[in-house]
């Protein structure tokens, strides 16, 4: 790297740094050479503007392999808006027929553009990506296209085509964020692990309970949850047309900003019963009375000032798959969110209830975990039985 390089390259990690509880920091020098002034510029617009943590790390991560590829594929740094041919061949790089590639070694990424990719830790699977990443990376590259006042060709026939052939040749299945949802049987084998009084025991059954019965809240939004979130409710009724029933705890969760909604959306979750309670004991335990809610604890016992992480969520549930016996490749955090609707299914709770309290905005994708269980207590499937 040549003088003039190096110090645009320092300027930019200088930069970085105010997006620091954003980026990761291990990666910061490796983005502050993949991305561009004008990227930097951008990704602090748009935590400016107020974008979601999570959504913000996924865009630069997604920019810098973007910028890598284009200078290892065609020599230039990548163009702003992107040519339609430049989408195909990102396709054409990405999503390819293994068999093809064993008769034809020119057939999908050239070996010097993923030795190169590899070379800098930015392509470690073997064979075509998933058809997942591919199109998460179009999108991130058409959101920032369209926040750069340009127009690009995301939209156009071709690479609409390009890449519905491209997924049918990889043959590779759709891969599920959860294998297995963690319905009510599943929840109470873990809960079953965190039975004892010791604080880590309190968070995680509070961290379970109130994910899952919030409606099935996204790991991030479990790490993200604050003690000013919380809104006291009125108590309700254990049986509502029962004036003379024991009245229960009532808590709701304002969601702010999440995955569907923005930062003005008056979203919020209801929590009743056992969940909220849960919820109060860790609090009073860990003596929490503002911030973030969830914190880590360290092997003493202390309570941690800062947040638990999205990927830390992940890991407590699959500790605790393994002391309940449960394969741990089976679950993770996003299974309490099909879970929640899974079991509101099984139970027969109508969808567009489940769908209020999940939050959920696609009726297509909440559906999605309805069909099992609904077609198991039809009729279709028991004309022969």
């Amino acid at each position: 790297m040549n003088e003039v390089s190096s110090a645009s390259a320092l300027k930019r990690a200088e930069e970085l740094d105010a997006l620091n509880a954003i980026l990761p920091f291990d990666r910061r020098d490796q983005l502050a050479i993949l991305l561009t002034d004008d990227d930097v510029a951008t990704l602090k617009h748009l935590a400016k503007e107020g974008m979601g943590a999570n959504t913000l790390r996924a865009l630069a991560s997604d920019l810098a392999y973007l910028e890598a590829w284009c200078v290892l594929a065609t020599g230039l740094p990548l163009p702003w808006p992107a040519p339609e041919a430049l989408l195909l061949k990102f396709v054409a790089h990405h999503l390819w027929d293994l068999a093809k590639r064993e008769d034809d070694s020119a057939h999908g990424m050239p070996a010097e553009v993923e030795v190169g990719l590899r070379g800098q830790r930015l392509l470690r699977s073997e064979g075509p990506h998933a058809p997942a990443t591919v199109r998460r990376r179009l999108t991130s590259w058409s959101i920032l296209t369209r926040w750069r006042g340009l127009t690009g060709a995301f939209s156009a026939p071709s690479l609409k085509s390009a890449l519905r052939l491209a997924v049918r040749a990889t043959g590779r299945p759709r891969q599920k964020k959860s294998m297995s949802a963690v319905t009510a049987d599943i929840l109470a084998q873990l809960l079953s692990t965190c039975a004892g009084d010791r604080l880590v025991d309190i968070r995680d059954r509070a961290i379970f309970l109130t994910a899952f019965a919030s409606g099935g809240r996204r790991r991030s939004e479990i790490a993200n949850l604050r003690v000013e979130d919380l809104v006291e409710e009125e108590p309700v009724r254990s049986e509502p047309d029962d004036p003379a029933s024991a009245p229960l705890p009532c808590l709701a969760i304002r969601l702010g900003r999440t995955k569907t909604t923005g930062p003005d959306d008056d979203a919020r979750s209801l929590m009743i019963g056992r969940p909220v309670e849960a919820l109060k004991r860790w609090l009073q335990e860990a003596r929490i009375d503002s911030g973030p809610v969830f914190r880590r604890i360290d092997q003493w016992g202390n309570v941690d000032r800062r947040a638990l992480t999205s990927q830390s969520i992940n890991l407590i549930l699959k500790a605790r798959c393994v002391k309940a016996g449960l394969d741990p490749q089976k679950f993770s955090a996003h299974g309490l969110r099909s879970g929640y609707l899974t079991e509101a299914a099984n139970r027969g709770v109508p969808l567009p209830e489940a769908m209020q309290q999940s939050q959920h905005r696609s009726l297509t994708q909440a559906a999605a975990y309805y069909n099992n269980p609904e077609r198991r207590r039809g009729k279709a499937a028991r004309l022969i039985v």
